[in-house]
């Protein structure tokens, strides 16, 4: 039986035939051709993106709070993975920020080329330049103002109020903790199916996705009439994310291990190996879950109570990788379009994109949805996404080990604070390895 072609290579070839009908189109002048013809298509990939943006963090949300009742009624250890979750994207999304913003990726297009960039989204910016000054004459608490909707529907038909719908979710969630179980039994299977649904449709979503890619691609190569800037500027963004999630990786999750447990960081990954390669294969922490859970009880010592709740939550509402990831994107596609991002915008890329994060599905293609919820909150043109979108399969897969990772070091850090982390496990692991 003939194997079928992963969705990732799809994407790729799409980003390279896109990149060959592009230059086609700039050599024989066909760009009136591209832009009628082609370049549609790309409008309707990113429409479709933008269509599910709303529904699923809503939904997401709505379940990765109200799971917190079936175990810990959102009690201190449901507390304490919460706040270290937090932290942990926070961490992530600041250190993005700082990466991006010190190396400048999207700054290495000529002068011309964000000129050009400018004029055709001088709307985006003349908007941005009229908010920044209204901002100087309102209260400091505007911003908390603007998060809290007066009208939740009117909020859903805006994906630049996306932060007033994760408000309303977390409300919604929360409520539903508070009450009793028979009550929103219905509730929480309704939201499972919807849930179930949603995922389906970004399925189906995805696997548009490489035609849409090809037709993004090949009207952003006629866009910058083939120029080669677009692709030193490209290598030069994915340098940028790789570095960040692999300081995650190897700096700050081991400092978080050293700090609040006793377990050597080697030990640490020898154990939870496994759940990496799978991760980094399939590109779902969702789907790695078991394996995870498998390697953090049985090589970490992780006792089950603590991670049959702290990991499946994890999968919902901690995405370090995705959100290092989102922070650089965002700044990245900013700076290609010559938009210059002040002190309060990148605030409300670190508030968004943390909070977009814990509604971010663990499964492949997630996070582009979610990436558009930052790109908006900030006046950003998605169009952007066209640039990225060719080499995000790789960068996914390792954004998935960083979660995974993410996940693995929280359950261990819970475990050891409520004294339900047993070392033996790793101790007769490093005993066998040493016998052999």
């Amino acid at each position: 039986m003939r194997k079928k072609m992963p969705l990732y290579v799809k994407i790729l070839i799409g980003m390279g035939l896109g990149i060959i009908a592009g230059m086609f189109a700039v050599y024989f002048d066909l760009s009136d051709f591209t832009n009628d013809w082609i370049k549609p298509w790309g409008s309707i990939f990113l429409n479709l993106l933008k269509l599910i943006a709303v529904p699923l963090i809503f939904v997401s949300l709505i379940k990765g709070i109200s799971s917190l009742s079936n175990i810990t009624k959102l009690s201190r250890i449901g507390i304490k993975t919460i706040s270290l979750y937090l932290l942990s994207t926070i961490i992530a999304v600041s250190f993005g920020l700082l990466l991006v913003n010190s190396i400048e990726p999207g700054n290495t297009f000529p002068d011309h080329k964000k000129i050009e960039l400018q004029e055709k989204y001088n709307a985006t910016i003349d908007l941005k330049k009229d908010q920044a000054s209204e901002l100087k004459n309102e209260s400091p608490l505007k911003f908390l103002v603007d998060v809290v909707p007066s009208n939740f529907f009117k909020a859903a038909t805006d994906n630049s109020k996306m932060l007033q719908i994760i408000f309303f979710a977390i409300l919604f969630g929360v409520a539903m903790v508070i009450l009793e179980d028979k009550k929103v039994k219905i509730v929480r299977e309704f939201f499972d199916g919807i849930d179930a649904i949603i995922l389906k449709i970004i399925d189906i979503i995805m696997l548009f996705a490489p035609y849409g890619v090809f037709a993004l691609i090949a009207g952003l190569i006629v866009d910058f009439s083939g120029d080669l800037d677009l692709f030193s500027a490209l290598g030069l963004y994915a340098i940028t994310v790789i570095l960040g999630l692999l300081v995650m990786i190897f700096v700050i999750y081991p400092l978080f291990l050293k700090i609040f447990t006793s377990i050597k960081y080697t030990d640490f990954y020898k154990a939870i190996s496994p759940a990496q390669l799978l991760a980094f294969s399939t590109s779902s922490s969702a789907a790695t879950l078991p394996l995870t859970m498998e390697c953090v009880e049985n090589d970490l010592g992780v006792a089950n109570e603590v991670a049959s709740f702290v990991l499946p939550v994890g999968v919902t509402i901690n995405m370090d990788g995705t959100s290092c990831y989102q922070a650089i994107a965002a700044v990245f596609i900013a700076q290609v379009f010559g938009i210059d991002l002040d002190i309060y915008d990148q605030l409300i890329i670190v508030v968004t994109a943390t909070l977009a994060s814990i509604g971010t599905p663990g499964v492949p293609g997630g996070s582009i949805v979610m990436l558009i919820i930052v790109l908006t909150s900030v006046g950003i043109p998605i169009e952007g996404l066209a640039l990225i979108l060719g080499i995000d399969r790789p960068l996914d897969m390792l954004r998935t080990v960083v979660n995974v990772t993410g996940d693995a070091t929280v359950a261990t850090i819970v475990a050891k604070s409520e004294n339900k982390l047993n070392l033996t496990p790793v101790v007769q692991v490093e005993k066998i390895m040493s016998e052999k």
